[in-house]
């Protein structure tokens, strides 16, 4: 039977390393998934992921164990790729682009990465709140109830964020086609 995360993360917390390594090694393929979708790329995702998992041990000694592991986790990771967006901001650094797509040699390869690189601008250009919702609801495939708790708000909130970001993605849509 595997060990539950709080019981890993609470022996890590305080001092152990083997629980420590086993929640990383369980958890990095998650955190290293919902950094890539709120950063867009590869590169700033991989850096972010190492970055949090360095960071973790001191994090830990602050987890009171009030949420499951994965939703404070999940806290975690937003609030360092928040960190990274202010600390881009102040540097003047222009952080419109989600990801440096290839140019495909073929055909059906270069279509799907132009529609993968319109659906990323297009989510560049929502609000900060709406990427988050649409990051876990749908790249982390949590529920509406699990997104609310990550982002702290109540699952209507969640449910009405998803709805606008439908609607604000078919006008972007409209309105790139003319």
């Amino acid at each position: 039977m595997e060990t539950p995360d709080e019981t890993l993360a609470f022996a890590a917390a305080g001092g152990d390393r083997s629980a420590f390594a086993a929640l990383v090694e369980r958890h990095y393929d998650r955190i290293y998934g919902l950094a890539y979708r709120l950063t867009g790329a590869r590169a700033e995702a991989q850096d972010l992921a190492q970055d949090i998992c360095a960071a973790l041990p001191v994090k830990l000694r602050h987890w009171r164990g009030e949420a499951r592991f994965t939703t404070w986790l999940y806290r975690v990771v937003m609030n360092a790729a928040h960190d990274l967006r202010r600390r881009q901001a102040t540097h003047a650094r222009a952080a419109s682009g989600w990801g440096d797509w290839e140019i495909a040699r073929q055909d059906e390869i270069k279509v799907q990465a132009e529609a993968q690189d319109w659906l990323l601008q297009a989510m560049a250009r929502l609000s900060v709140e709406l990427r988050d919702t649409v990051a876990l609801v749908l790249g982390e495939e949590m529920t509406q109830a699990e997104a609310g708790l990550v982002l702290g708000v109540s699952e209507g909130t969640v449910a009405w964020r998803m709805s606008e970001v439908k609607k604000r993605l078919r006008a972007m849509a409209v309105e790139d086609a003319k």
